[in-house]
């Protein structure tokens, strides 16, 4: 980055290959519809170059990069005035390939020793994790993602969320929970995914 702040294109152009996947990956998952996620990533990359005269090492540049990240992510959700709608069209996904949201319901439900034989299914789990994390506020979303991806501290997702760590591990802690209590009735009933998007969530308080 700071070979980027001294107008190194070359440079510039690293810092894509490394990190257009993971941005594309979390816009998936924080942006306001899948098939805007590219665009969000690309919108991304063009404010860390407008920023990068400003750039001083500091944080993790990671830490740096998904802080506007998550403004892009937001700024979008308020464009279009729907913060918690999804696309209802995906791209296909191989099944050896599963999806963000995919990998996060199946590390709750690990967690709580609730993975039952017939979610390794792969159409179908698709479609119920999907329903599952969209139910989750976009912090939440963020934080497990920051945190199951990323591989980020509580603090460097403080640091890129804006919040306390304290809030972090609510955020955290409330969306294992949720996404429990929303896979929940699929698990013991057999709720179809159809049937799972009108299941309702008990609103939570996040901790600022």
């Amino acid at each position: 980055m700071l070979r980027v702040r001294d107008d190194d294109a070359s440079a510039f152009a690293e810092l894509m290959r490394r990190y257009e996947a993971r941005l594309v990956r979390l816009m998936h998952t924080i942006g306001p519809r899948h098939d805007m996620a590219e665009d969000l990533a690309q919108e991304t990359f063009m404010r860390v170059f407008r920023a990068r005269k400003t750039y001083e090492p500091g944080a993790k540049f990671s830490t740096w990069l998904f802080t506007i990240a998550g403004n892009v992510a937001r700024n979008a959700i308020r464009s279009i005035g729907r913060r918690h709608e999804v696309s209802e069209v995906d791209a296909p996904r191989s099944e050896d390939a599963p999806s963000g949201p995919q990998l996060l319901a199946a590390t709750a439900l690990e967690a709580s020793g609730m993975m039952p034989a017939r979610l390794v299914e792969g159409g179908e789990r698709a479609e119920i994790v999907r329903a599952a994390v969209a139910a989750l506020s976009e912090r939440q979303r963020m934080a497990l993602m920051l945190s199951r991806f990323e591989n980020m501290s509580y603090l460097e997702i403080a640091e890129t969320m804006g919040l306390t760590t304290k809030a972090v591990k609510s955020l955290l802690s409330r969306a294992r929970v949720n996404l429990k209590e929303i896979l929940q009735p699929y698990i013991q009933s057999g709720l179809i995914p159809n049937e799972i998007d009108h299941v309702a969530v008990e609103p939570t308080r996040e901790v600022d």
